[in-house]
């Protein structure tokens, strides 16, 4: 089961925390050149000044989390420019880090993709955790919590179903048993 929200660092932002910022290595140079961190895309000089700043920040990983979650498309976020975060932005519901899966288990209040929401529910049905405990780190209903919980046992038994339904796997075109797979042959 996920260790006690007091034991795992605090290495994701919590929802609506933007108490980082204050630690950003921009927080003088933005105050002194409010444009310094959106200039155009053509202005090599001006990015790459604003790309130094973010190469010493303390806080470059989570200005960079912060940026696509809220979605924010313009200037520059955590080190990268608008055109080099755009594939980050596209492939963010597909992220999966099991380092945010424990920590939100654990009770912080952080961010979620779906692919995160899928293993944390996952995760509670393998380990029987309490319904009403998954709807409060889901933010959901007890009953939706209830609905993914029974759609979590269909999809293990529909996988253990299809694991029972094929004895053998393929191993370099020749199906061989399982029990002898992975030894020498």
């Amino acid at each position: 089961m996920p260790k006690p929200v007091s034991e795992i660092p605090p290495a994701h932002r919590r929802l609506g925390d933007q108490s980082w910022q204050s630690r950003g290595a921009c927080r003088g140079a933005a105050a002194d050149d409010p444009d310094l961190f959106f200039p155009d895309a053509d202005h090599f000089e001006r990015v790459a000044e604003a790309k130094r700043y973010c190469a010493r920040c303390p806080v470059q990983q989570v200005c960079l989390d912060a940026a696509l979650e809220n979605n924010d498309r313009y200037g520059i976020w955590g080190g990268l420019t608008e055109e080099e975060r755009d594939p980050l932005h596209v492939s963010l519901e597909n992220r999966l880090d099991y380092g945010r899966v424990e920590a939100a288990l654990a009770g912080r209040d952080i961010h979620l993709t779906n692919a995160e929401r899928r293993a944390i529910v996952r995760t509670a049905y393998v380990h029987q955790a309490d319904v009403e405990h998954l709807a409060r780190v889901l933010k959901v209903s007890s009953e939706h919590a209830e609905r993914l919980l029974r759609r979590a046992r269909r999809e293990a038994r529909h996988r253990r179903l299809a694991e029972a339904a094929t004895p053998l796997r393929s191993h370099q075109g020749t199906a061989v048993p399982e029990a002898t797979l992975g030894r020498a042959a």
